[in-house]
């Protein structure tokens, strides 16, 4: 059998895999089994930030596994410590707490905001206000968290105390956590796999000054949106506001598993020793990767990406073929007039790899993608749209 016969028989059924098998890569272009070289526009949807096999994070990666490849963690190590002081100061944010996933810092993010209520309003105060069209993750609480009924529908009953209100919409949010006993509105500040819609600047501002007025917490995931994606380090950075609690994962292991959960002046403290916890979070190769991604998004890349969001905006805006175009930085969705489907499979064919998100192509290139590479990839999008 060939490596596609052995998925198919051995790998759980839950994906839909695209008909191409990735064998290797260097930065914006990877090559499947038959040697054909594809611009990769994906970046594994979000995480490697850096491209593939990035020299900088790979020598970090391998100079701390010829160190140390794990510890638990009842011990220090260097990686977790410094990746916290440099999110913290990169931030504004005061603890972190590490994970592996998005799932699970979001998780993390639900069990401390439910803790900070209910220590400071009593044990009723535990519901979550989340917008509709929300994607927070696919546990069976972070599946509750997420406003979209359809990925709910197979897996009932979810975790209690999940309410939804639609995005844009502050009289509505403002409406559902004064109706209920409300713990903390969390947020997606660009909702990435509702459609890569960016939030309105004046919804997002009037949401913090509410939450902070009735002492509710602003949770901002940044799973898919942080680590440079939107042209700032993180997105609500867009937005002038300071959230409560920030979730993060994706980009920032640059293709290890790594999420983190930061907390801010007000959540600083809510989790003591055993409330929360993680085997392999905190991993010292996870980390040691993380810091040359983190240590490497600096002013000058961040300005490379709205650079390269504007080309491809200014490209993609009214042509022909195209309804709309969304989202930031390089965060991208195109809502061509045929199907986003159909679009995706053009572009593979002619050697250009992108991802759907409801009826948009979705765009999530490495931050670094070289403007040339960037500028056949978008020709090529463009001739599919046609």
């Amino acid at each position: 059998m060939n490596i596609k016969e052995i998925d198919q028989k051995y790998v759980a059924n839950t994906y839909a895999r695209f008909p191409v098998q990735i064998v290797s890569g260097k930065g914006s272009i990877v090559c499947d089994e038959t040697g054909k070289a594809y611009i990769d526009m994906g970046s594994g949807i979000g995480v490697t930030a850096f491209g593939i096999a990035d020299d900088a994070w790979k020598a970090a990666v391998i100079a701390q596994l010829d160190k140390l490849q794990h510890m638990s963690n009842l011990y220090y190590t260097e990686p977790c410590a410094k990746l916290a002081q440099l999110l913290c100061e990169r931030t504004g944010m005061k603890k972190v707490f590490f994970c592996n996933s998005g799932a699970e810092a979001n998780e993390c993010a639900i069990k401390a905001a439910r803790k900070y209520a209910c220590e400071k309003k009593g044990a009723e105060y535990y519901t979550i206000v989340t917008l509709v069209n929300s994607f927070h993750g696919r546990t069976v609480t972070t599946l509750a968290a997420t406003g979209q009924e359809h990925y709910h529908e197979l897996f009932q009953p979810l975790t209690p105390g999940f309410v939804h209100a639609p995005a844009n919409d502050i009289e509505a949010v403002k409406a559902a956590a004064l109706a209920n006993k409300t713990a903390a509105v969390m947020i997606e500040c660009i909702q990435g796999e509702g459609g890569v819609i960016a939030l309105d600047e004046s919804f997002v501002k009037e949401l913090a000054a509410f939450c902070a007025q009735e002492d509710i917490l602003l949770v901002v995931d940044e799973v898919q949106t942080g680590n440079g994606r939107s042209g700032k380090l993180y997105a609500y950075m867009n937005y002038g506001v300071q959230p409560d609690i920030v979730s993060t994962a994706k980009g920032l292991g640059g293709g290890l598993p790594l999420g983190a959960t930061l907390f801010g002046e007000k959540t600083q403290s809510v989790l003591g020793s055993g409330d929360h916890g993680s085997t392999f979070g905190g991993n010292p190769v996870s980390c040691a990767g993380a810091l040359s991604i983190l240590g490497r998004i600096d002013d000058a890349l961040l300005a490379q990406v709205k650079e390269k969001s504007a080309y491809v905006f200014s490209e993609l805006t009214g042509a022909e073929g195209v309804e709309s175009v969304s989202g930031m930085g390089l965060m991208i969705g195109i809502k061509p007039v045929k199907p986003a489907a159909e679009v995706v499979d053009l572009c593979m064919q002619n050697g250009v790899l992108c991802l759907t998100a409801k009826d948009k192509v979705r765009l999530l290139p490495a931050l670094n993608i070289p403007m040339e590479t960037l500028q056949q990839a978008i020709a090529v999008i463009k001739a599919a749209c046609k």
